[in-house]
């Protein structure tokens, strides 16, 4: 297992320049402070033609609890692809190049055995991991952190430095914030979700996962859900960020991912 660290940003691109990334997607719905949630998706696809410029993609259909199946959708200029199990309630993501991977959340309690499944699909196993990241310390996100970690014996775990205290992990979380980097993904301070929310983006891939500082919806984007954000004047602060960054992808914790003309959604948010 390579040896796990933080870099800076210079060093990011370069490492990011080695090889492609790929990505496997769990699931989506609503989300709370629980295990479980009211608003749920049904399964579905995601339809070739909703790829982006410089994207093949492939239709992969998902069934709750089961890992996809197809061939992942791959962006031609970096050889990144992702695939997406659908848990009905939250989306987890294995980014993953060169037979080592990172695992961005951890959906509820009880996920390891779909994160498992899916790493197969991906012809990895628990000892790829290197890197587990939490978006931030909702259960529906950090849920199954324990289980993970005594999966992933050679992982480091990262998380927002505000929200640590609030993570209920045996294994103490490593704090990340704006311009770090783990894997060669850039970290991304992004508080109101909750205080200590962050996102990732492969700058190069131009890729954003999300967490719930957006929410996919219709086809398109939102802003997270004010029912279950701490400050939503400071969200909206976020969007407003997030849409000042490069990526034609976002995957979200919550809703379809946006596979389009993604940062610019984003940034319309707030237009105006």
């Amino acid at each position: 297992m390579t040896t796990h660290r933080l870099i800076n940003r210079r060093m990011a691109i370069a490492e990011m320049g080695k090889a492609g990334l790929a990505i496997v997607v769990f699931g989506s719905a609503a989300c709370s402070d629980g295990d479980a949630g009211a608003t749920t998706t049904s399964p579905g696809t995601i339809p070739s033609s909703t790829a982006g410029p410089g994207t093949t993609a492939t239709t992969t259909t998902t069934t709750p609890g089961s890992a996809t199946t197809g061939a992942p959708t791959t962006t031609a200029a970096s050889a990144s692809s992702f695939q997406r199990v659908n848990l009905d309630f939250v989306s987890a993501y294995v980014l993953y190049r060169g037979g080592e991977a990172a695992l961005v959340d951890t959906g509820v309690g009880g996920s390891a055995a779909a994160i498992e499944a899916a790493l197969g699909e991906a012809g990895l196993a628990w000892d790829s991991i290197g890197h587990v990241i939490l978006t931030h310390k909702h259960p529906d996100h950090a849920g199954s952190v324990d289980e993970v970690m005594d999966q992933a014996t050679g992982a480091t775990l990262y998380a927002g430095e505000a929200d640590i205290p609030q993570i209920a992990s045996a294994t103490a979380p490593q704090a990340v914030g704006d311009g770090d980097s783990v894997f060669g993904l850039e970290i991304i301070d992004s508080p109101g979700h909750t205080a200590g929310h962050i996102c990732v983006l492969d700058a190069i891939a131009g890729i954003l996962v999300t967490g719930d500082a957006l929410s996919g919806t219709g086809g398109g984007v939102a802003p997270p859900d004010a029912s279950f954000s701490e400050d939503m004047t400071v969200a909206m602060e976020t969007v407003l960020k997030l849409g000042g960054f490069n990526y034609e992808i976002a995957l979200f914790g919550h809703g379809e991912p946006l596979l389009e003309g993604a940062s610019a959604a984003v940034a319309a948010l707030t237009a105006g």
